[in-house]
């Protein structure tokens, strides 16, 4: 299995990347807390990877740190939460404040996250609890920085919240607005970041 790559970046995009190891390009699933931290294209880059074995498909998931991919791998064991969902939600909350509203059982936050019900909550709450505060005893934190402005962003952003769960009309209409009203183009960090607080509101 997969555990770690490190490459050269040779494409990315708000849902997956591509780095070259030695002439092989491997295609990455990223949530967006990673794709915020990966380099520009054609520099180094190093992934924490859980390698995920289907009959049909082998698919690489890959993560800025290692208590990231934990987070990932520790919901990926509760029924009814598959990788795809577990990408979703990591776009949509910090590992670290994920495992503060599993350890405190903020049902509300945690249903405010994109494609997160209120039984799947309630039964990450009850299955990960105690896996949760170890977490979060070890300090998951994740940040995130800044990495794209310009024409794109607002394109970027609609793919993204798209693929988060939301419509594509309520979408439009926040992320039109954050533009309209913002004294100067955001970043795409800064943009998702508003877009997500209004939408989850």
């Amino acid at each position: 299995m997969i555990a770690r790559i490190s490459g050269i970046l040779i494409q990315k995009s708000v849902t997956h990347c591509v780095v070259d190891v030695h002439g092989t390009g491997y295609r990455i699933i990223v949530p967006l807390s990673t794709f915020y931290e990966l380099p520009k294209e054609d520099q180094p880059v190093v992934l924490h990877v859980h390698t995920h074995v289907r009959e049909d498909a082998i698919s690489l998931y890959g993560f800025h740190t290692r208590e990231e991919r934990e987070v990932f791998q520790m919901m990926i064991s509760v029924s009814g939460i598959g990788p795809k969902l577990a990408v979703n939600i990591l776009s949509g909350i910090a590992a670290g404040e994920l495992v503060r509203a599993v350890t405190e059982e903020d049902l509300k936050r945690l249903t405010g996250i994109p494609g997160m019900g209120k039984k799947t909550a309630e039964r990450m709450i009850l299955e990960l609890k105690d896996k949760a505060a170890k977490l979060g005893r070890d300090d998951v934190t994740v940040c995130t920085v800044a990495v794209k402005t310009g024409d794109q962003v607002k394109e970027d952003a609609l793919s993204a919240l798209v693929n988060l769960g939301y419509k594509g009309s309520a979408v439009k209409d926040v992320v039109d607005r954050i533009m309209r009203e913002a004294p100067e183009t955001p970043s795409l960090d800064q943009l998702l970041k508003q877009a997500l607080r209004t939408l989850a509101g």
